[in-house]
């Protein structure tokens, strides 16, 4: 008996369920198929000022100022990672000094939270990426908190909005005593800057330890009382920055913290305690400051994921939803770079 010809139906049926299924994968990341599914496009959105993202400017922390310099490696991690970072050496560093802002016009005095990023590129052309800020710790424990904290924060006209978060979300009481009670430095310079994110790192061996890392002025800290910071100019810290500088390189020493087992490692709402095991890494030095209209950093991206082999993501969730939320403000603002005032204002570091 003949064979039947193979009909030409089958093979576009299962065509047609393989793209079917590739595309429902994509809708769900993309939280097309449920309304109420977090996602990094909502987490931006929400940050968004009530007029408006400032168009052509990072969609947070999106006041800053550029710098370069080297990071230079003395070997005393070299025992926790194998990234060639920890290896004894300099490497270059290109960074920015920021702060915890959607609005590039915010007053320095305004401002509770400051922020450092760094990129320190390898001579085996890996990256390290990183974007720490001056809290001690996080407002809240998860990246769906943290998207309720931007909706109760944006409820001006319920004055119960944000009593209701705060008691679903208990956390939120330290930061909260934190930016009410911790003094303000007078510069970028004497702060100290934390990951409060948790990491692995692997040494050569293969062993993995859970760390966090600061990096600890080598400045004395100088610190303001509200008066004194009421007086201050509404880019003092810029100003103040580039004179420092000028004058002389600035310096942070890099403070590896391990973790103990049992140690809160996916909550950056929780310190850990001050006894744990630190090891310091290497000094951050700086040595020139730019303008970030056509600077050196206005163009990068401190995705928290970008980590060189030795180094990578614990079971803390806010990396990956750090550099989504990261990726989705880049592309926005470098879609609208023709809005981007790439000349410094006049007097912009005064």
């Amino acid at each position: 008996m003949a064979e039947q010809p193979a009909s030409p139906i089958r093979p576009l049926i299962l065509i047609a369920i393989v793209v079917a299924v590739v595309v429902a994968a994509f809708a769900y990341t993309a939280g097309w198929l449920s309304p109420t599914r977090l996602t990094p496009a909502k987490i931006v959105n929400s940050l968004a000022p009530p007029g408006g993202p400032a168009l052509g400017f990072r969609r947070n922390h999106a006041k800053g100022v550029c710098f370069t310099g080297d990071f230079e490696s003395n070997g005393g991690a070299a025992s926790l990672s194998k990234a060639q970072l920890f290896a004894p050496g300099n490497y270059p560093v290109t960074g920015r000094f920021n702060l915890a802002t959607p609005d590039p016009k915010t007053a320095d005095s305004s401002a509770r939270v400051r922020g450092l990023s760094l990129r320190i590129v390898m001579p085996d052309h890996s990256e390290w990426r990183s974007a720490m800020i001056d809290a001690p710790f996080f407002p809240v424990a998860t990246p769906e908190a943290f998207y309720e904290l931007q909706r109760a924060s944006a409820r001006k006209d319920d004055p119960d909005a944000m009593k209701q978060f705060a008691a679903a979300h208990p956390e939120i009481g330290a930061f909260g005593k934190w930016a009410s009670s911790a003094p303000f430095t007078g510069s970028f310079a004497d702060d100290q800057y934390n990951s409060l994110n948790s990491f692995v790192f692997t040494d050569a061996s293969g062993q993995d330890r859970v760390v966090r890392w600061s990096f600890v002025p080598v400045a004395k800290p100088e610190t303001l009382t509200g008066d004194q910071l009421k007086q201050k100019g509404a880019n003092f810290l810029d100003a103040d920055i580039t004179q420092r500088v000028q004058s002389g390189p600035q310096r942070w020493t890099m403070v590896v913290t391990v973790a103990n087992p049992g140690d809160p490692t996916a909550d950056p709402s929780k310190a850990w305690p001050d006894d744990r095991q630190k090891v310091e890494a290497g000094t951050l030095v700086v040595t020139a400051i730019e303008a970030e209209p056509d600077g050196p950093c206005r163009d990068l991206n401190f995705d928290p994921v970008v980590l060189p082999p030795g180094m990578h993501v614990s079971d803390d969730p806010f990396p990956a939803a750090r550099s989504a939320a990261y990726s989705v403000s880049f592309n926005r603002r470098t879609a609208e770079d023709k809005d981007y005032p790439h000349q410094p204002a006049q007097g912009a570091n005064q």
